[in-house]
């Protein structure tokens, strides 16, 4: 036990407290939807704080592989966090002055979202170099186990804070934690200069590009797979621009309901993870990946577009999350599996643009269609009628017709997908 500690050391202190800083980076981000939607009282104004930082996450993810084996992994993680502290400490300024307007956040949450793009590959092959290979299985289980951590407290803590305290404590906690991490890294990480390697000059940057587009393009089960998951992404993302709109607005609602109802996601992908490790090798991952999706999908919006209660809503999440993990492990595997370790990291980067590029294109949808379509439908509606009975009524009753519609849309994709997954079967090699 005491040598794996010593081993790890490094890998602990890089581990422990980027956690810390991706815990206090989340609260803020979860603190400014609540402030925005006080102040606004628009899904789409709201959705646009997420929209900001996803958009140069997709545009830049496919460049970011070829940066991130270029450049020196330590320093890329630390110009990165001091970025992203100073867009935090700006936002402190602003609300400090009373100067604080839905602009100035979207574009610090741009650039946060540069930021990321960048860090996220170099952290990756830097946690990598750092591990000795007998504990990468360990390792990369602490790291989801402290994802899912952060799924759950970082909503709570968020509303807790933000509730008692205010917006300006909780950038503070997220300062600080900031300080933690970058001291940690600047002092406590070494990463052995011969642990550091470039791409060949002979492989000029745009080939390293291409490569990865030109993988995709002949193998056909990968990219229908990560088609099928931006599908899959367009709709939980609309689904996450509806859910502030849906909760916020009730009267059993609120700030701290909210909370609660978004660590259940956590809760759910953390027992999800622990089912993963349970569960024996599939005979066919690829069906596994598509039904996963389908059950999710299928049930987390028509429970919570139909029902009234914070407890239904919580056990909504609770279903719609739990085998997403599964879902995840299936797709790790067979990318693993299947593509060659020398392509990987520019295979992946394609990967991160096409599954995600419907992200904020999900997120605009949702909060549009709020606004300008299923808010002023509902209000049109007529008491005791079969949308006021099925939806309820009030300013809520909009993103409960769109959480439905995402329910269609949801089944659907996943049906269609399903079909043209069906000529595909990926058995573990033996």
């Amino acid at each position: 036990m005491k040598n794996s500690i010593k081993e790890l050391r490094t890998f602990l202190i890089l581990w422990s407290t980027q956690s810390l800083s991706q815990l206090g980076s989340s609260m803020t981000g979860f603190a400014l939807t609540l402030w925005l939607y006080q102040e606004t009282g628009s899904a789409l104004q709201t959705a646009l704080l997420s929209i900001c930082s996803y958009a140069p996450y997709v545009v830049m993810s496919i460049f970011a592989g070829a940066f991130a084996d270029r450049w020196d992994k330590k320093k890329t993680m630390l110009a990165c966090d001091t970025f992203a502290a100073f867009c935090s400490a700006a936002v402190l300024v602003l609300l400090e002055t009373g100067q604080l307007m839905p602009v100035h956040m979207y574009l610090l949450n741009a650039v946060n979202g540069l930021m990321n793009t960048v860090q996220q590959p170099a952290s990756d092959v830097a946690m990598t170099m750092i591990t000795p290979e007998k504990y990468y299985q360990k390792t990369s289980g602490m790291r989801s186990f402290s994802n899912s951590l952060i799924t759950i407290l970082n909503p709570m803590l968020a509303t807790t804070v933000f509730s008692f305290a205010g917006m300006e404590a909780v950038v503070f906690i997220d300062l600080a934690t900031f300080v933690a991490a970058f001291l940690a890294l600047l002092f406590g990480v070494r990463i052995a200069p011969e642990k550091e390697r470039v791409l060949e000059e002979t492989e000029s940057f745009r080939e390293t590009v291409t490569s990865g587009l030109l993988y995709l393009r002949d193998n056909r089960m990968i990219l229908t797979l990560i088609l099928f998951l931006a599908g899959v992404n367009f709709v939980a993302s609309a689904f996450d621009a509806a859910l502030p709109a849906l909760i916020l607005p009730k009267e059993n609602g609120g700030e701290q309901v909210l909370g609660m109802v978004s660590s259940c996601a956590g809760i759910a992908t953390l027992a999800g993870s622990f089912l993963t490790v349970l569960m024996p090798a599939p005979r066919n991952r690829v069906r596994v990946i598509s039904l996963t999706m389908l059950f999710s999908l299928g049930t987390e919006n028509f429970l919570l577009s139909l029902t009234r209660t914070p407890a239904l809503w919580c056990l909504g999440q609770l279903i719609g999350w739990l085998l997403i993990p599964v879902m995840n492990a299936n797709l790790d595997v067979i990318m693993r599996s299947s593509i060659p370790v020398e392509m990987q990291g520019r295979v992946y980067s394609c990967r991160n643009t096409l599954q995600f590029f419907t992200i904020p294109i999900g997120l605009f949808v949702g909060g549009a269609m709020i606004d300008n379509v299923c808010e002023p439908l509902m209000a049109s509606v007529h008491e005791g009628s079969i949308l006021s009975l099925l939806f309820g009524t009030g300013k809520e009753s909009g993103a409960a017709l769109m959480l439905f519609l995402l329910g269609i849309a949801g089944v659907t994709v996943c049906l269609v997908f399903g079909h043209l997954l069906k000529k595909y079967t990926y058995r573990d090699p033996a």
